[in-house]
């Protein structure tokens, strides 16, 4: 069985600015980028919220403790 780790982290601020941050952060910690999903409201065109997702694969020490 693979031992996968899941990263989500929740923007409340959408730019391109801050996706930047999220992506190029999250990728230096050894983190692999998986997907973004956006929350548009209704009748808008920007979105909201973003959810960024990313995987690794689980460390010995951190899949003892799953």
């Amino acid at each position: 069985m693979q031992n996968t780790k899941y990263k989500v982290v929740e923007l409340t601020i959408v730019t391109e600015e801050s996706l930047e941050e999220c992506l190029n952060h999250w990728t230096g910690e050894g983190w692999f980028f998986d997907g973004i999903h956006f929350v548009v409201r209704e009748g808008s065109r920007r979105p909201t919220m973003a959810f960024v997702t990313f995987i690794r694969e689980a460390l010995e020490t951190e899949a003892d403790h799953v």
